[in-house]
């Protein structure tokens, strides 16, 4: 009690909104304000030299890949890195039982080999620019938040159209600081994208879930991929005609490597952070939500697995389904516990009283965190509902499937019946196999939420676990769901027979009763009114906070544009009598490898290269080949694949993770533990030219040997 008594009484005495060493993640356009700092820490080039939007510079040189992470051009024909994990679902969609490229990598060694990839984007910034005063125009204290929405929706439709029009980029206008500012980014979108590269799953994915999230790393995360374009070099739509893209910028890669406290920058698309919630947003996710999440996705990912042991044909497919679950499974295992060692909801509460002192003679900020935490409290009456719904109810197949009849029954739309139509044929292929799986999943997740007391439509008050389980069993067997020839029957109705066989259904009915529970009566509306209120609460928090510290350099949380992290190589202490230091290299896969399981098995020709320390140049002044380094950044997800660049702004590594212990830094910054994990590049550059023989891709890039 009395240390957490001094840690409240220490976070009164500080500036909440005032950053930790390296934390923050910083606008490209307005990075002159940190310049100083940055050159302070060890930086060698400018703030320009990073964004400029009158000559190329180094944001020319970095991509939104996908909808959720980074990519970098690494040569003048439009060669893209990312991660391995980024370009996952484009290389298990390529793979076959015939072609397992997920398994056994696959590597271009023509331009004619690159393999199309229908549907990824990538997305380069053009410029960015402040608009608030016109997004904010006509809008008035006092104003309804609707009224406020429509007029800021209208102008911010009028703003894009102006910027964009006469040109082929497309303009995106997303909100600061909870609406306080609003910056427009004016993009080149891509659409012709093909695989190059990718290592085979036991290096791009070594270590697998059980190394998610953890420090040391030894996993080789990159993939590689090219952008094509038309003969005038604009984005163009997939065509044999295309020829690669000319960037503006490519990054120059050192081949010096980094050392223990060498600065280094992140440049990326970093998805969400939440660094200025109050106490009751930390606690409902440390104490409420998280641990609902973590057991509900256990259950997913023990018959996942277990399928996915049985044979190559259902490790793809489930590959990419058990890397989405597992990824946030296993970051809300860390945030909690990251929470829980920092105190965090007790320090946010500190702070908050900090706040109301300070608030007490100022009426437009004095109420502000009562009302929050009114809203708090009505939004506590119904968030389980909904983390249980997403996490039970849409857990199997059987319930999405289910849910698209519930919709086709609520909806004439005949689109819905012929998708259903088209999808249950491909679904049916390998129902065999797949609906025990599905069928346990289904099972499991039902049975935890009535043993929880979150299952009361079932009407099954008095009975045991065996009798629910069995239950849900019947459910699953006699649903039309699992029978094609009844559903195609039902699906071939006219309108009124279909909508009444539907109806009763008992997969549909479950559903339906499901749904209503967790989002009938006014639950919708509750949850739907808490958070609109608490978005607009803290537009108003941290409008205050701003005004309670002029004199701080608040970073706008992450939004999924394009932003800068700047840290060092910094080991460090995760727990009593342990220290990891800051890099790893080749001799700890070897120390790891385990052929009895799969995420442990070493390549052979890997295995064979490290015994001859055949490294080529990639190794460091001692001989060893570096795989992955740590340092003190600040980053989350959609920094995934993101460059590291040194202080010359040279790429030293890609980022791939975070370390486990600090996963609580979306709302939670603590520079003893907080570390972004990167692939170092000269493994990358091994494993391409080494390992995989395609020295003609490092022969495209532009190497700096000091």
């Amino acid at each position: 009690m009395k240390r957490l008594l001094a840690l409240i009484a220490a976070a009164l005495m500080m500036a909440p909104t005032v950053c930790h060493a390296d934390e923050g993640m910083w606008i490209p356009m307005l990075l002159g304000r940190n310049q100083a700092a940055m050159q302070k820490a060890g930086m060698h080039i400018t703030a320009q030299d990073i964004y400029d939007i009158n000559k190329a510079s180094l944001k020319d040189a970095v991509l939104l890949f996908g909808g959720g992470c980074t990519g970098e051009f690494v040569s003048d024909e439009g060669l893209v890195l990312t991660n391995h994990h980024c370009g996952y679902s484009y290389i298990v969609k390529h793979s076959t039982v015939e072609h397992d490229y997920l398994t056994n990598g696959f590597w271009a060694m023509t331009r004619e080999q690159e393999i199309p990839c229908p549907g990824l984007t990538v997305t380069r910034l053009v410029y960015m620019q402040d608009v608030t005063k016109e997004v904010l125009d006509g809008v008035t204290e006092g104003m309804s938040e609707g009224d406020r929405e429509t007029i800021i929706e209208n102008n911010i439709k009028a703003v894009s159209a102006k910027a964009t029009e006469g040109t082929h980029y497309k303009a995106v206008i997303k909100p600061f600081y909870y609406g306080n500012q609003y910056f427009m980014y004016v993009n080149e979108v891509f659409t012709d994208v093909r695989l190059v590269g990718a290592p085979p799953s036991n290096i791009g994915k070594f270590g697998g879930d059980t190394d998610n999230w953890m420090w040391p790393r030894h996993t080789g995360d990159f993939s590689m991929f090219r952008v094509y374009v038309d003969g005038s070099n604009k984005p163009a739509a997939y065509s044999k005609d295309n020829v690669p893209y000319r960037p503006l910028k490519h990054l120059e890669i050192s081949l010096k490597g980094v050392d223990e406290g060498d600065f280094t920058f992140v440049f990326g698309y970093p998805g969400t952070t939440r660094r200025y919630v109050t106490h009751d947003y930390v606690d409902l996710a440390a104490n409420q939500e998280n641990p609902v999440r973590i057991a509900l996705r256990t259950i997913r990912l023990d018959h996942y697995n277990a399928a996915m042991r049985q044979s190559a044909a259902q490790r793809l497919k489930y590959a990419s389904r058990v890397a989405g679950i597992a990824n946030g499974w296993k970051k809300w295992q860390g945030e909690s516990l990251g929470i829980e060692r920092l105190h965090g909801v007790e320090q946010k509460m500190a702070q908050e009283e900090q706040f109301r002192q300070w608030a007490k003679d100022k009426p437009q900020y004095r109420d502000v965190l009562d009302s929050m935490e009114a809203n708090y409290a009505q939004l506590r009456e119904v968030s389980l509902e909904w983390t249980y719904f997403n996490e039970a109810v849409m857990a199997s197949d059987f319930m999405q499937r289910a849910y698209r009849l519930f919709r086709i029954q609520r909806n004439s739309d005949t689109a819905l019946v012929t998708s259903m139509r088209a999808d249950s044929e491909k679904y049916f292929e390998d129902f065999d196999q797949h609906s025990p799986v599905d069928e346990a999943i289904f099972v499991e997740t039902f049975l935890y939420m009535w043993e929880h007391g979150y299952a009361p439509y079932m009407n099954l008050k008095h009975s045991t676990d065996a009798e629910v389980e069995a239950t849900l069993h019947k459910v699953y067997a006699k649903s039309i769901l699992n029978n094609p020839k009844k559903l195609e029957k039902v699906l071939s109705m006219k309108r009124e027979k279909m909508i009444h066989a539907i109806g009763t259904d008992p997969a549909v009915q479950i559903f339906s009763q499901a749904y209503n529970y967790c989002y009938g009566g006014d639950k919708r509306q509750r949850h739907s009114t808490a958070n609109d209120n608490i978005q607009r609460l803290m537009r108003t928090y941290i409008k205050g906070m701003m005004e309670q510290y002029p004199d701080s350099n608040f970073f706008p949380d992450a939004n999924l544009t394009l932003r800068v992290a700047y840290g060092h190589v910094e080991g460090f202490k995760p727990k009593d009598a342990t220290y990891y230091t800051a890099y790893s290299t080749i001799d700890g896969i070897m120390e790891k490898e385990n052929p009895d399981v799969y995420d442990y098995r070493v390549e052979p020709r890997l295995k064979e290269l490290w015994q001859k320390k055949d490294y080529g140049h990639y190794a460091t002044k001692k001989g060893e080949l570096p795989v992955a380094f740590i340092a003190t950044n600040h980053t989350t997800g959609g920094n995934s694949g993101s460059p590291v660049l040194n202080a010359d702004g040279q790429l030293v590594g890609i980022n791939f993770d975070r370390c486990w212990e600090g996963t609580m830094s979306d709302l939670l910054f603590d520079p003893a533990y907080c570390r972004n994990i990167s692939l170092d590049i000269r493994y990358c550059l091994f494993i391409i030219d080494k390992y995989a023989g395609a020295r003609h891709l490092v022969d495209e890039m532009t190497l700096v040997e000091q």
